[in-house]
């Protein structure tokens, strides 16, 4: 006998993934062309047909947690030959961002980044911590935020400080950091839940070394974005995204080597253009504003997938990030040291934004999609 299972619609999350890019679920009639088109669905238990009916009947507990959900890497092979243009890549995408919300914390926040509306108070908010901090410090003698420096050649740090900067980023990225270990944690065990109800691993228990031995053996397919090129529809995605992707690695290494100079060996800047980690800071702001245009072009020429405001985000901020930081670095040394600082202060606070709001945006499938691939390795998914 066939086991029974009751079911409990949730409206509010039919309703959530409506407003996260996944207006057409209702169309779906269960044909299964979705599943038989993806090039990269597992042969037992196949994705996304069985999320559709989940997503379809409000079925929340199906999905959030579900790692098939994010093997998904929304090529659009399905979305194009859905008879019914039910878009179920667009769907998943849906799924993934009402996941990323569900586990992170403060979930106010997460709904706040996902809603256009609450955009300019994202922004003011780490305008107002840097402008606020750095005059409470000027009130006792730390002089970290200067208006008006005076000299012949200036840099952003002569107008805010990289110490100021510094004793805001660190706390800030180490908050994101333990939300994303918190909402891990919940997604792991949930993910190993659904596997082992649904017959889709035989292992009881999760072993971390085996686990870790697995995430490493991932790392080159998602540094050389196979799954992307197993897709016939959009394939192109893969350069935009490998250019962003290393243009975030390059400027992560970057920031770290300009850390330790400061900090452990006192080298203060400005640094010399011929500085080799000065070159590579140069590369990586240039492929991410690339990568940036690229992404906008793909975003653009779509037909058949939505572009929702989860995906606008990222691409907003991708070429936010790099602009600013290239035309910071352009401005100062053409001698226009008040608009670099200003330019400088826009890009502080986009970097903040990177780091605050992360866990809560379509950037945290970096760990979200890695870790459910990490356990599909380790799992023996098929």
């Amino acid at each position: 006998m066939a086991d029974s299972y009751l079911v409990d619609p949730d409206v509010g999350f039919i309703n959530e993934v409506i407003r996260l890019g996944g207006a057409d679920v209702k169309k779906c009639y269960q044909c299964a062309t979705c599943s038989v088109a993806c090039p990269i669905s597992p042969d037992t238990k196949p994705f996304p047909r069985k999320e559709m009916i989940a997503t379809s009947w409000g079925l929340k507990d199906k999905l959030i947690g579900n790692g098939d959900v994010w093997l998904c890497h929304n090529c659009g092979d399905c979305s194009t030959l859905c008879p019914r243009g039910a878009k179920p890549g667009d769907v998943l995408a849906a799924v993934r961002a009402a996941t990323v919300i569900e586990y992170a914390t403060p979930k106010a926040l997460a709904k706040m980044v996902s809603d256009p509306k609450k955009l300019p108070i994202l922004l003011a908010i780490p305008a107002v911590i840097f402008i606020v901090l750095g005059l409470l410090l000027k009130m006792v003698g730390v002089d970290w935020l200067n208006f008006a420096p005076s000299g012949d050649h200036l840099w952003q740090a002569d107008y805010i400080a990289n110490y100021l900067v510094d004793i805001i980023m660190i706390p800030t990225f180490t908050a994101a950091i333990l939300v994303f270990a918190l909402g891990l944690k919940r997604f792991i065990a949930d993910m190993h839940a659904n596997a082992l109800a649904e017959g889709k691993t035989d292992k009881e228990t999760i072993d971390p070394a085996g686990f870790v031995q697995a995430l490493i053996r991932v790392v080159p397919t998602i540094l050389k974005h196979n799954k992307f090129t197993e897709c016939s529809e959009n394939r192109e995605r893969s350069t935009a995204h490998m250019m962003v992707l290393f243009g975030f690695i390059g400027l992560f290494i970057v920031t770290g080597c300009f850390f330790a100079a400061e900090w452990v060996f006192h080298i203060e800047g400005p640094y010399q253009q011929i500085n080799p980690i000065k070159w590579l800071g140069n590369i990586a702001g240039i492929a991410l504003v690339i990568g940036g245009l690229l992404m906008l072009k793909n975003r653009l020429a779509k037909k058949d997938q939505i572009s929702s405001y989860w995906d606008w985000y990222l691409v907003g901020l991708v070429l936010g990030l790099g602009a600013t930081g290239m035309l910071t670095e352009m401005v100062r040394l053409g001698g226009m040291y008040s608009l670099s600082a200003l330019i400088y202060f826009l890009h502080l606070i986009l970097v903040w934004s990177l780091f605050a709001y992360t866990p809560f945006s379509k950037l945290a499938h970096i760990a979200y999609r890695t870790v459910a691939m990490a356990y599909q390795e380790y799992s023996g998914r098929k």
